[in-house]
């Protein structure tokens, strides 16, 4: 089901921030300044999340993976759901340097957290207390930041951020390997460098959750779709 005006409205999706914070580039996104604050234009807010949806339906359709990126506390949470529900690749905790551009040295981080695994599983026979905590303490840090991506094993072909503004490094690392973004971009951010702008209130939870589970229950739609023709085509033979 699309998102409805009433709905947006509701989450506070066209609150902007305070006039002094705005960055200039969102000013085709501004319908007007209320009381010092800048209101997004939701009717553009409305067209971007179609062509978001058409972006989003043309990836899953070519069984290619995408990536959530989301880390302020605002987004953390629902942005892990959503993209467990829909079984694409997330990073809600810190973004490591080079999880885009030196993804072989990622694979390393991914197989000494299989390593330690590994080894609590069996005992962690011949260790001291203290060196069995430790261990346990490394699994924690890097499942921590890496269980979103840990089977991700090429570069997605899509990337889904909150706020860009604070997800900068993730941004350029997808900008350098020309992997297309969709971004939620509040009027203090910059969208030159989103491929896919949805003007909105970033820093609102049920904002972000609004249009993040519009976009899971995309991908969920797609891949539904698949698997019907795919039956469809077993059938026939």
């Amino acid at each position: 089901m699309p998102i409805t005006l009433e709905e947006l409205l509701e989450a506070g999706a066209h609150f902007g921030h305070q006039k002094y914070r705005w960055n200039p580039k969102m000013k085709i996104f501004i319908f007007e300044e209320r009381n010092g604050v800048h209101i997004i234009n939701l009717a553009k807010t409305m067209q971007q999340l179609r062509n978001a949806k058409k972006v989003i339906e043309e990836i899953i359709s070519k069984k290619k993976p995408i990536l959530f990126v989301g880390t302020k506390k605002q987004a953390k949470s629902i942005l892990k759901e959503c993209a467990e529900q829909c079984e694409e690749f997330y990073v809600s905790e810190r973004w490591l340097g080079g999880t885009l551009t030196n993804l072989s040295t990622i694979r390393k981080s991914i197989k000494t957290l299989d390593r330690i695994e590994k080894k609590i599983s069996t005992g962690s026979e011949g260790l001291t207390k203290k060196e069995k905590v430790k261990l346990i303490k490394e699994q924690e840090h890097l499942e921590k930041n890496l269980s979103g991506i840990r089977n991700m094993r090429k570069s997605p072909s899509l990337m889904i951020v909150v706020d860009p503004e604070e997800e900068s490094i993730a941004i350029a690392e997808a900008r350098k390997l020309e992997i297309p973004i969709i971004a939620l971009v509040d009027t203090d951010c910059d969208p030159d460098p989103i491929d896919y702008v949805v003007a909105c209130n970033d820093d609102s939870l049920k904002c972000i959750k609004l249009i993040l589970e519009f976009f899971k229950n995309t991908i969920i739609e797609g891949k539904k779709k698949i698997a019907i023709l795919k039956t469809k085509e077993e059938e026939k033979e």
